[in-house]
C-alpha cells in the first residue's frame, strides 16, 4: 500500500494533453489528403477534438505556408481568436505574434513572420476590402461555422466567389454535425447530387470528414419543476455540487455580464460561510467584455484544495475549451440579438437556447472523465426548445452588412449568394437607415467619400457617421475619445460589492449635466492626465484601469483610420476648447445626433422614455447618468433587455430641433 501512496505523491499530472493523443491525430493523413485534393473540406468535430489547435499546425508542417503564404483561421468570437492563438504559439514554441499571431478589432498581434493567423471572421472581411482575393492566404479555415454569426455567413459567400477566381485556394469549414451537409451543398452548388453515393457527395468540390471527439458519458439531470429565479437556483446548485460531488471544476452558463457579476458575488458571499477546513471555491467570470488578460485566468489550474467555478456566457459553449470541467450547470438561456424593424432598434434579449446548444453545453462536462450536467429547466421545457438557433442574418440590423458588401464591390445585395437569405424587410430597413445617414445615394450606391469611409471604419454605421461629421462640428478630438469609450461596452466603472453609494459619488465627480457621452469625455481626460501612470488613482475613483488603457489604444487606432482618409486630428484645439466650455458640449450633442438620430427617445412625466414612433417604453440603465434625471429628448447608444424591462445605456440629452435638422428624411414634422 505504501508504495502506491508514494506514486501519487511523487507524480503530478501533466497540464496539457500531448497533441499526439488528441482525437484528431489519427486523421492527420486523411485530412491532408482531402485538403490537397478538394477546394473545400468540411470538418465535423466536437469541441475538444483538437481541430482548431492542430489542423493549422498540420497544414503548416505539410508545406501550405511555402512561398510566403499563410493560413488564416477565423473565429466568430474575439476570446477564441486570442486564447487559441496563445495556445498554438505555446505548442509551436514561438512567441505570440511571430509565427503564430492573432488579429481582432483594435488589436493586432502579427508580424511579417506570421504563418498561422487567428482572426475574427469580421477582421478577415475587412482584409478583403484591401485584398479582394485574400491572396496572401493559401488556406482559410472558417471555424465554428455552425454558430452562423453574421460575419461567418458573409465570409462563406465571399469565399465561394473567391474560389472561382482562385482555384488553388483551400477552404476548410469546421462545423457541428447538423449543418455539415448544408455547408457542402452551398459550396458545391449544382454538383451536389442528393441521390449520389455518400462518397460522391460534393462532387469535385469537396468532402465531409468526421473526427470523433473523445467524450466520456455525461449524466443529464433536469429540474422537476421550473426555477423561479435561475441565477439563485444556479448558485444553490453550485454549492450542492461543491458539498456533495467528488472533485472537478464547475462551468455555469448564464446569459450576460450583469447576471455573471451577481452570481459571482453570491458565490463569494456564501463561500465565506463554508467550514474553514473544507475545500474552498473560486468563482471566475468569462464573457466577451473582459480584457484578454482577465480571460486567461479561467485557464489556470485551480490552487490546491480549491474547486474552480467558471461563470460564463455561451462563449464557453463552443468557442473555448477549459480543461478540468466535470460539472456543467446550464440555465437554459442565452442573450441573442433581435432586431425589430418597426422600431429600428436592435436589442440583446435573453431567450431559451436551442436543443443543439443544450447538447453542446452538456458535452463540456465529459472532456476529461465522466461528468454531470445539471439543467435548470424541466424535461418538458427541453422537448419544446427549437432544434437550432436562428442564424443571425435573419434577426439583425443589416445596415453594417449591406455597407460591408457594397464596400466589397457587391452592388446587387439581393443576388449575393447567402447561405440563408435575409428577410427582405430587414434589407429594406438597412437601406433606409444607410440612406438617412448619407452612406448610400438614391441609386443605393455607396456615397463617395462618406459611404466608402464609413465602411472602412471598424465601428458601427451610426458611430462611423458621427466620427466623420466631427470635423465640421469642430469637436473631432472629443468625438474620438467618446467613440473609444463607448466601444468599451460599459466596462468603464468597477462596481464594488454592495457599494452603490460610493460608486454613485465617484461618478458624480466626473458627471456632466448633458449625459453619459460627455461624462466619458471627462473620465478619459482625467485618466490621461492623472491615472495613466497611476493605477491607484483608478482604484480610488472606481475606474477600470485596464479598460481605460484599452480606450487609449482604441482611440489611437481610430485616429490612424481618420488620418488615412487625410483627416487631421488637431489635439491642441481640444485643450483650448476646455477653457471655454460654453460651446463645445452643444457641438458634441449636435454631432452625436447626426449618427444616432434613429436612437432618439422622449422623456415621459414618469421618468421613462418613449421611442419616437412611440411604440417602446425604455428605462435609463442604472449605470446611466440619466437614471433619475430630467431631460426632454435624448439619444442613446444601445439597448439592453433584462427580464421585463428594456434599458438604454450611454444616454445624452439633445434638442428636438437637432433631429429635424440632421435627419430630415428620417423625421417629418407632424
Amino acid at each position: 500500500m505504501a508504495s502506491e501512496m508514494d506514486l501519487s505523491s511523487t507524480f503530478i499530472p501533466s497540464l496539457y494533453k500531448p497533441a499526439a493523443l488528441l482525437p484528431i491525430a489519427r486523421h492527420r493523413k486523411g485530412l491532408l489528403y482531402l485538403v490537397e485534393t478538394y477546394p473545400v473540406t468540411i470538418v465535423v468535430g466536437q469541441t475538444g477534438s483538437g481541430k482548431t489547435t492542430q489542423l493549422p499546425q498540420y497544414l503548416e508542417q505539410a508545406g501550405w505556408c511555402a512561398d510566403g503564404k499563410s493560413i488564416a483561421v477565423t473565429q466568430p468570437r474575439r476570446v477564441a481568436a486570442t486564447t487559441v492563438a496563445a495556445r498554438v504559439a505555446e505548442e509551436m514554441r514561438c512567441k505570440l505574434g511571430e509565427e503564430v499571431g492573432y488579429s481582432i478589432r483594435f488589436e493586432d498581434l502579427t508580424s511579417a513572420s506570421t504563418r498561422i493567423k487567428f482572426l475574427t471572421d469580421g477582421m478577415l472581411l475587412r482584409e478583403a476590402l484591401v485584398d479582394p482575393l485574400l491572396s496572401r492566404y493559401s488556406v482559410i479555415m472558417v471555424d465554428e461555422a455552425h454558430e452562423r454569426s453574421l460575419s461567418t455567413d458573409i465570409l462563406l459567400g465571399i469565399l465561394k466567389k473567391i474560389i472561382k477566381r482562385r482555384p488553388e485556394l483551400r477552404i476548410v469549414v469546421s462545423s457541428a454535425t447538423l449543418q455539415a451537409e448544408d455547408f457542402l451543398r452551398f459550396f458545391a452548388g449544382d454538383e451536389f447530387q442528393n441521390d449520389a453515393d455518400s462518397e460522391d457527395l460534393g462532387g469535385s468540390v469537396g468532402r465531409i470528414i468526421s473526427l470523433e471527439g473523445r467524450m466520456y458519458p455525461v449524466d443529464i439531470l433536469f429540474l422537476e419543476s421550473p426555477a423561479e429565479d435561475y441565477v439563485e437556483r444556479a448558485v444553490k446548485t453550485v454549492f450542492d455540487i461543491h458539498l456533495q460531488e467528488v472533485e472537478g471544476d464547475v462551468l455555469l452558463f448564464l446569459t450576460g455580464r450583469e447576471e455573471i457579476d451577481t452570481a459571482i458575488q453570491l458565490i463569494s458571499e456564501r463561500a465565506a460561510t463554508l467550514h474553514p477546513k473544507a475545500q474552498s471555491i473560486l468563482p471566475l467570470p468569462l464573457y466577451a467584455g473582459l480584457t484578454t488578460d482577465q480571460q486567461m485566468y479561467v485557464f489556470e489550474p485551480a490552487p490546491e484544495n480549491t474547486r474552480k467555478v467558471i461563470v460564463s456566457t455561451n462563449i464557453a459553449e463552443a468557442s473555448v475549451t477549459i480543461n478540468g470541467i466535470v460539472y456543467v450547470v446550464d440555465c437554459g438561456f442565452a442573450k441573442l440579438r433581435a432586431y425589430n424593424p418597426t422600431t429600428g432598434i436592435e436589442t440583446l434579449t435573453g431567450v431559451p437556447i436551442s436543443k443543439a446548444a443544450a447538447v453542446q453545453r452538456a458535452g463540456r462536462a465529459g472532456r476529461t472523465k465522466p461528468g454531470k450536467c445539471f439543467r435548470l429547466y424541466t424535461q418538458q421545457a427541453y422537448e419544446q426548445l427549437p432544434d437550432a438557433t436562428i442564424p443571425e442574418i435573419q434577426r439583425s440590423n443589416l445596415a453594417p452588412v449591406v455597407m460591408q458588401l457594397k464596400a466589397l464591390g457587391i452592388d446587387n445585395i439581393v443576388r449575393f449568394d447567402f447561405l440563408t437569405p435575409p428577410p427582405s424587410h430587414l434589407v429594406i430597413r438597412a437601406f433606409e437607415l444607410l440612406y438617412s445617414l448619407g452612406a448610400v445615394d438614391d441609386h443605393a450606391k455607396l456615397t463617395k467619400p462618406l459611404g466608402m469611409r464609413m465602411a472602412e471604419l471598424a465601428v458601427d454605421p451610426m458611430m462611423a457617421k458621427v466620427l466623420l461629421s466631427a470635423q465640421t462640428f469642430g469637436c473631432l478630438s472629443e468625438i474620438l475619445t467618446i467613440a473609444a469609450m463607448v466601444s468599451l461596452q460599459g466596462t468603464v466603472w468597477v462596481q464594488h460589492e454592495g457599494d452603490r453609494k460610493s460608486s454613485e459619488s465617484c461618478r458624480r465627480k466626473f458627471a456632466v449635466e448633458e449625459g453619459d457621452h460627455l461624462t466619458y469625455l471627462n473620465v478619459y481626460q482625467a485618466f490621461v492626465t492623472k491615472g495613466k501612470k497611476d493605477s491607484k488613482w483608478c482604484r480610488d475613483n472606481l475606474l477600470n484601469y485596464r479598460s481605460l488603457q484599452r480606450a487609449v489604444s482604441i482611440r489611437a487606432q481610430l485616429k490612424r483610420y481618420l488620418e488615412r482618409f487625410g483627416i487631421q486630428v488637431d489635439e491642441t484645439l481640444s485643450r483650448q476648447s476646455q477653457k471655454d466650455l460654453g460651446k463645445p458640449s452643444e457641438q458634441i450633442q449636435r454631432c452625436l445626433t447626426t449618427g444616432y438620430f434613429a436612437h432618439a427617445a422622449k422623456m415621459q412625466p414618469d421618468g421613462t422614455f418613449k421611442t419616437v414612433t412611440g411604440g417602446l417604453t425604455l428605462y435609463a440603465h442604472p449605470s446611466s447618468l440619466m437614471f433619475n434625471r430630467k431631460a426632454d429628448w435624448v439619444i442613446f447608444h444601445e439597448i439592453l433587455q433584462t427580464g421585463e424591462k428594456t434599458f438604454i445605456r450611454d444616454v445624452t440629452k439633445i434638442e428636438k430641433g437637432y433631429l429635424l435638422e440632421y435627419a430630415p428624411n428620417y423625421y417629418k414634422v407632424n
